[in-house]
């Protein structure tokens, strides 16, 4: 019995001793690509989506996921990327609701039950998107969405201090966000991107990740937006 309690023991340490990250939308993307670079030895690392049976627009689901795993120290959110396009004329308001209740207010679930169990020196990364200062006709609903989440993002660095809490802001992706696209088209819009941005490329999700890895490891850092565009806000 000593033998087991002192196994036991040992095993609860070297929890103590690992860096825990919860990635939330960790199961593909941008998502995924942060949770490989941190999956090793020397982490912990939780992964949640909708794909896994977690939707970040259920606060009570959201508050049970967070109570179960307890203590930890960074947070990433990548979840919520879908929204309606048109004009204001054209879009839906519940299509545009329900764009902003997973996105938007899930986010806002997540920050508000994660806090609750963080660790004084941990981060809160969000996710954003260029269209919340690039003017795109027929966007509205995630440029608002994006803006949004930019302003709430500085709100909660200085509510939730000393957490530390950023958010970035990616531009055109390759994902499989996009796989549902007419592929002859889906190749013609990164093709223009290639041509058009100032970096000459087309983001991958490595690319964003390096983002969030920054925003995580650089103590110095809070309340900031980063933009990993290729130059599109520039552009």
């Amino acid at each position: 019995m000593a033998t087991i309690n002192k196994n036991n023991e040992k095993e609860r340490i070297m929890k103590q001793e690992k860096t825990t990250y919860i990635i939330i939308g960790g199961t593909s993307g941008i998502g995924e690509a942060v949770a490989k670079h941190f999956d090793n030895g020397n982490n912990i690392v939780h992964v949640a989506s909708r794909k896994v049976g977690l939707d970040i627009s259920d606060e009570k689901a959201v508050h049970c996921y967070f109570e179960s795993i307890g203590p930890f120290d960074h947070l990433v959110v990548t979840a919520g990327s879908y929204a309606p396009v048109g004009k204001v004329t054209d879009v839906a308001i519940d299509d545009a609701k329900k764009a902003f209740e997973t996105k938007f207010w899930g986010t806002i679930n997540v920050a508000k039950h994660a806090a609750r169990y963080m660790t004084p020196n941990g981060s809160i990364t969000l996710t954003t998107g260029m269209l919340s200062r690039k003017v795109v006709a027929n966007t509205y609903t995630k440029t608002a969405i994006n803006a949004a989440l930019e302003a709430v993002t500085k709100v909660l660095a200085k509510e939730l201090s000393p957490i530390r809490v950023n958010a970035v802001s990616p531009g055109l992706t390759m994902t499989t966000a996009y796989n549902n696209m007419d592929e002859t088209a889906r190749e013609a819009m990164y093709e223009n991107a290639k041509r058009n941005l100032p970096a000459g490329k087309v983001g991958e999700a490595s690319d964003i990740a390096m983002a969030y890895v920054m925003a995580i490891t650089n103590q110095y850092m809070t309340g900031s937006i980063i933009d990993v565009d290729g130059g599109a806000l520039v552009n």
